[in-house]
């Protein structure tokens, strides 16, 4: 016990477990299937149905196991994975770590869902398509805009399509020549700035003031005949939010440039403000941050993205439409800035979240919203109670949902930085991948988010372990920076391979002609 609450006692299970591709042995199976001859006189051979071309030449080379060797393998890594169930998992570096319903779940691997096909007629699926049909009509009334995509794959994603909205409006118009320059901030999400620059863009990013807020001077001078438009992150990274926000937009649209909102961690928003109301021609919503849909390792996820009715044609095609008795796929826009996904997109993702607004209901979300701002005041009376934890611009005390705090003071006085601390964290059985985004202008940064999900004393244990961890800084500053020491992992001590692509495998392909290369020159060097 501290001066905040508990720090669990936690040890990993420590596994040595080799990866799939090298368990199993030749002859082992999961499952037994019967020849069905009844099934084989129905359709025929099944080689028949695969034109010659496509055959492969040999056998691809799979992991043969029984099923007790998978389940035993799969529950071995899940034991030594922390996430958002295993631990009050606050901090993920400004991403929105919230708890999935196990109803939700169920909802999505239904065979009514799972088994749906992409390519099948529409006449067959119109209930999914009525689910994206009707979300859309949710994130539309959340938002102020007027039609949604559901293609793009995550919060990036979503940036990069609303950057080729802003490019495909201006070429309409003949100024894209012209209009080459996006303008951001530096506190904004880096997606605001790095998806622009993807779609051919130059970027211009303002930077703060003493308050934390770029000025809107400085806006006005970066404004000019060459912008297309401004991406901004509202509140910003820092936590702070923007009160000028609908000036900031009135100076770049009277320079005939597209506003665009980042929204993608919406959870001091629902309810209270709306990206329209503020002037916005587009804004993005992640479902697997906000609306509760799982990040499931990076994904599946989707960036939904929103435009007023004067760019709905220039969206992703097809857009789901509705005739008063049945739902479409609406291919036929020629504006479109095409297909920047597959298919639909995540519509698992779009399932879970359309549940969870659901059983929500418009009074829940604005619940969502104060929980996620009391929350986030809360935490931050802990937090600066903690001695080496500071707060820039403290000029502005009031955050949103996050805070984007600093260990300087820390680190000066120990050597301990915020990575260092992190890596502690994790001994606790607390997942922190904490630091928050480049460039550290803020030094030694980190920025919790402590939305709805988290109770009370979700908050204390979490900060309790900051403060035993600041607190073992000053008394044993190698034990801190030598960590984890519980986990199933230790330290990188070596990070050239991360910097050597002739040492990368991304695939058990690429690993085994890579090992057979070293262990060729290794012999030569040898011999």
């Amino acid at each position: 016990m501290n001066d905040i609450g508990p720090v669990r006692t936690y040890h990993a299970p420590v596994w040595s477990e080799p990866i799939m591709m090298e368990l199993g042995m030749p002859g082992e199976r999961g499952v037994a299937i019967p020849r069905d001859r009844e099934i084989e006189l129905e359709v025929g051979a099944a080689r028949e149905l695969v034109p010659g071309g496509m055959w492969r030449e040999d056998l691809p080379r799979l992991p043969e196991l029984a099923q007790p060797q998978v389940l035993r393998h799969y529950l071995r890594l899940s034991q030594q994975t922390l996430g958002m169930e295993t631990g009050p998992d606050i901090s993920e570096g400004t991403t929105t770590m919230k708890y999935s319903p196990k109803l939700h779940e169920q909802f999505a691997r239904s065979p009514q869902m799972a088994e749906l096909h992409p390519l099948q007629a529409e006449g067959t699926m119109q209930g999914m398509l009525e689910i994206l049909y009707r979300f859309g009509g949710f994130l539309e009334e959340i938002s102020g805009m007027d039609e949604f995509s559901f293609q793009p794959s995550g919060g990036a994603h979503a940036v990069f399509a609303a950057a080729c909205v802003m490019r495909r409006y201006h070429e309409l118009r003949g100024e894209m020549p012209q209009r080459d320059e996006v303008v951001t901030t530096i506190y904004s999400h880096p997606c605001d700035s790095g998806a622009p620059a993807t779609a051919g863009f130059k970027v211009v990013s303002l930077m703060p003031d003493e308050d934390g807020l770029p000025s809107i001077e400085s806006l006005r001078a970066a404004v000019s005949e060459r912008t297309a438009g401004m991406m901004i992150t509202n509140p910003e990274d820092t936590g702070i939010y923007n009160p000028r926000i609908d000036e900031f937009v009135d100076v770049v649209r009277e320079a005939g440039g597209l506003c665009f909102q980042d929204q993608a961690n919406a959870n001091g928003l629902l309810g209270i403000t709306r990206a329209r109301d503020a002037g916005f021609d587009m804004c993005h919503f992640n479902l697997h941050k906000t609306f509760s849909s799982p990040h499931g390792s990076e994904g599946p996820a989707t960036g939904a993205l929103g435009v007023t009715e004067e760019l709905s044609r220039f969206l992703p095609a097809p857009i789901v439409t509705f005739d008063g008795e049945r739902y479409h796929l609406d291919g036929e826009r020629p504006d479109s800035i095409g297909k920047i996904r597959s298919f639909l997109g995540s519509v698992q993702c779009v399932l879970r979240a359309y549940a969870w607004v659901m059983s929500m209901g418009p009074d829940g979300l604005r619940e969502v919203a104060d929980t996620a701002v009391a929350n986030n005041n809360y935490l931050q009376k802990r937090l600066l109670e903690i001695p080496g934890v500071t707060m820039p611009y403290g000029s502005r005390p009031r955050r949103l949902d996050q805070v984007r705090y600093s260990l300087e003071e820390l680190r000066d006085e120990t050597g301990i930085g915020t990575e260092d601390v992190r890596d502690r964290m994790v001994d606790f059985g607390i997942q922190s991948y904490w630091t928050s985004h480049h460039p550290w202008i803020v030094p030694e940064p980190f920025t919790p988010e402590p939305c709805e999900t988290y109770s009370i004393g979700d908050c204390d244990e979490w900060a309790a372990v900051i403060a035993r961890v600041c607190r073992e800084a000053r008394d044993d500053a190698e034990f801190v920076r030598s960590a984890p020491h519980n986990q199933t992992v230790s330290r990188i001590r070596d990070p050239s391979d991360f910097e050597d692509p002739s040492r990368w495998a991304m695939t058990w392909r690429a690993y085994g002609r890579k090992t057979r290369e070293r262990g060729d020159a290794a012999a030569t060097s040898t011999t």
